[in-house]
């Protein structure tokens, strides 16, 4: 029971990595506070957890504020919120070719949403001057990608607040600590307007994880596990820090079995 005691909140949890967050922190004794834009999601969620709930559109600012009426003090909060702008089909997100609607639309949701997030976390943890905040990234934040710029921009952007808060709680003298999650190629609902489900699904999954050493999607599970090592007691020396998870994607020369 890693997280006995603890109040969590985790958002963007009715799905996906966050889902699976929720769930590995409700095994391990945490009181999970599920937060969603999806409310009919949520209600799914709140009926197979047993986990309180809330409705949280992560762009809005009053919306945090009526969370920090409904949760004052908490333990850790996972900013796992996040949108790739591509959930109704496929659009322009290269540098050239890209709105500015769409731009913004990604990073409201995965940036302001974060820096949001952040926000909150403070406020709820500088009473006891301690906590956890574990902000999900992605290894599009560390390289180029030139189909989902703005995707790729903020995500690089929460890597770099991530350091940012880490910093500024030390320096206030505060044991919150803030570290960053980056998964690569996670099975999840967001991949499914780039797969498709036509025959060539197979074709369009091993073409996207080709030039990964472990060849192969990961799971939502090995996500949480990370979030879980660093909400829990057992990660108090390490804030401000990137790990990575891309099945050895970035360690260089992707290994080409035999």
């Amino acid at each position: 029971m890693r997280l006995a005691g603890k109040t969590c909140v985790v958002t963007g949890a009715a799905r996906g990595i966050g889902r699976a967050i929720a769930e590995a922190f409700g095994r391990e004794g945490a009181t999970v506070i599920a937060t969603d834009a999806d409310a009919a999601a949520l209600a799914d969620l709140e009926a197979a957890l047993g986990c309180r709930t809330f409705p949280l559109d992560v762009r809005s600012e009053e919306a945090w504020d009526a969370l920090e009426r409904f949760a004052p003090a908490v333990d850790v909060v996972v900013n796992n919120a996040g949108v790739t702008g591509f959930e109704d089909g496929m659009v322009a997100h290269d540098p050239e070719h890209a709105t500015l609607a769409d731009w913004r639309a990604v990073h409201a949701v995965n940036l302001d949403g974060t820096f949001l997030g952040c926000r909150y976390a403070i406020r709820a943890m500088k009473a006891r001057s301690a906590g956890s905040i574990v902000n999900i990234a992605s290894r599009s934040g560390l390289v180029g990608i030139p189909g989902a710029a703005a995707y790729a921009s903020s995500k690089a952007a929460i890597r770099n607040h991530t350091k940012t808060v880490a910093l500024y709680c030390a320096q206030q003298g505060w044991t919150i600590r803030c570290n960053a999650i980056h998964p690569a190629a996670i099975l999840t609902g967001m991949w499914e307007p780039m797969l498709g489900t036509g025959p060539d699904r197979q074709a369009r999954m091993d073409a996207l994880v080709a030039d990964t050493p472990l060849r192969r999607f990961g799971r939502p599970d090995e996500v949480a596990a990370v979030a879980l090592m660093l909400a829990s007691d057992e990660a108090t020396y390490i804030t401000g820090a990137d790990i990575t998870l891309d099945g050895g994607l970035l360690a260089g020369s992707a290994a080409v079995p035999g």
